[in-house]
């Protein structure tokens, strides 16, 4: 594990080449659409009921765009304008991949209004060498900082994205919509040395739901499956020549109580992004 000293002056050249160069290697916005938030629609009127996914372009292509809009048409972003908390410790999720797809959808986190797309390399569209078996996708108003290290994981960094969410219901979800989960375990993945949090979640209205409330539960009524989840985001990128990806934690899922300690620390990680206490980079906070 690295020492404070150490992580504290690996933050810090991190966070100078962050600054420099921007937090990805995306094409950058204008500026005034990158940092300018709307009052149109603000968190505490957003009535997530009514928000629905619409789709633009045809999918499997470049152009692919799934935008989230409320029920007055108007275009939200599914990261910043959701809120985080459904109510009675539940929490708000966006599914980003259907299970049983494989197609590597992602909120484009440096477009305005951050629509869903699928995500690219070297120019062509990017697929899981076999299908995701469960819902997957994000927490909206998280962001893992990549300018802090973590001295519980080996002194990673986070990854410059929100918090993703493994949801293991029965239920087929669709690109975009919007769910109400419960955290029930974490999975601290470290991907190329950057930190990568999986909360394992289950959607309220699955009907197991009742029955599962912490990680002890999930090896009960779904046997086997955190093992699956650990074994398959590991090992997803060797068909591309890429190494293992590994686990902090002693390579085991983490509590409930661990996870939402994980959720709302990168929820005010969020925070502080969004009012600039953070430089942004190429993130928009449209």
């Amino acid at each position: 594990m690295a020492t404070a000293a150490t992580a504290s002056a690996t933050a810090a050249t991190r966070f100078t080449r962050l600054a420099s160069v921007g937090l990805r290697a995306r094409t950058r916005l204008p500026t005034a659409v990158r940092f300018q938030r709307r009052v149109l629609t603000t968190t505490a009127l957003l009535k997530t009921v009514e928000l629905k996914p619409k789709a633009q372009g045809q999918p499997e292509t470049l152009d692919y765009r799934v935008f989230l809009v409320d029920g007055g048409g108007r275009t939200v972003s599914p990261w910043h304008d959701v809120p985080l908390r459904a109510g009675d410790g539940a929490f708000h999720f966006i599914v980003e991949i259907p299970k049983e797809s494989s197609a590597k959808m992602e909120v484009a986190t440096d477009e305005a209004f951050t629509p869903i797309k699928q995500d690219t390399k070297k120019g062509n569209l990017r697929y899981y060498p076999y299908n995701i078996n469960w819902n997957y996708g994000l927490l909206p108003q998280t962001w893992e900082d990549p300018t802090s290290a973590n001295d519980e994981v080996e002194g990673a960094f986070g990854d410059n994205d929100p918090v993703d969410v493994v949801e293991i219901g029965e239920r087929r979800a669709n690109i975009g919509e919007v769910l109400k989960v419960k955290p029930l375990a974490a999975l601290a993945m470290i991907d190329e040395g950057e930190l990568d949090w999986k909360i394992v979640a289950i959607s309220l209205d699955d009907p197991k739901a009742s029955l599962v409330n912490d990680v002890d539960d999930v090896e009960k009524h779904f046997p086997g499956t955190l093992t699956a989840i650990r074994d398959w985001f590991r090992d997803y990128k060797i068909p591309d020549g890429k190494p293992a990806n590994r686990f902090g934690l002693g390579n085991k899922p983490a509590n409930k109580e661990y996870a939402l300690k994980v959720i709302e620390e990168t929820n005010e990680s969020w925070a502080k992004l969004v009012k600039r206490s953070i430089p942004a980079g190429d993130l928009s906070l449209a």
